[in-house]
């Protein structure tokens, strides 16, 4: 995982994407079934669910009920960043266990853009926009964002001048540790470094976290 960087003046370590690109599509199959068990414990303890009404489209009521930008479930901000929180998630054509299966994301930790919400189900996309409707439970708060650019630059501070410490290759998972309006402090494989938003994907332009 570590070896010179191809600076000409700095010892830097490389980040290696080692796990494959965003989730590709699959058939059902064993791994499936983990995750549709997964989904339905949760649905079936959930206050909220009612028979019959999981796999439906939202009506046309509770479309003109929600703020524009504004989650309908969770009044939360729309769109909005959160992460795959285990393995792999799946999703699905609509919000509901009898949608079919469209896409499978296989990176754990992996950022993802929530765009819509029905009962306990978030519609998301990654990067290439690939995506559908997954059970909340398979999502978590905790902000990553994913290495676009090959070999990014972690640096000591937020300033295109500062010591680079280390480099990310093209696809790199990071856990967000800090954002200011154009740079965001990121983690992985036991490197920090300040990385500008232009070179990463799950952070929005302007967005400040503490």
């Amino acid at each position: 995982m570590s070896r010179q960087t191809r600076h000409p003046m700095l010892a830097a370590v490389l980040l290696s994407a080692s796990l494959v690109l965003t989730g590709a599509p699959k058939s059902a199959n064993a791994d499936e079934t983990t995750e549709t068990a997964i989904e339905t414990a949760v649905a079936a303890t959930s206050s909220g669910a009612a028979s019959g009404t999981a796999g439906t489209a939202p009506t046309a009521r509770m479309v003109k009920e929600c703020k524009p930008g504004i989650g309908c479930v969770t009044n939360l901000p729309l769109p909005r960043y959160v992460s795959l929180k285990g393995d792999q998630g799946n999703a699905r054509r609509g919000p509901g266990l009898t949608h079919r299966i469209d896409w499978v994301f296989t990176r754990p930790g992996m950022p993802l853009r929530v765009t819509a919400e029905y009962e306990n189900w978030r519609r998301v996309e990654d990067q290439d926009g690939a995506g559908g409707w997954v059970h909340y439970a398979l999502l978590s708060g905790v902000r990553s964002v994913l290495i676009t650019t090959d070999m990014a630059e972690f640096r000591d501070a937020p300033r295109a001048d500062a010591r680079v410490s280390a480099q990310a290759e093209m696809g790199v998972v990071a856990r967000i540790l800090q954002c200011d309006a154009d740079w965001c402090r990121i983690s992985s494989g036991g490197e920090r470094g300040w990385v500008p938003k232009t070179a990463i994907w799950g952070v929005d332009a302007g967005e400040t976290i503490e």
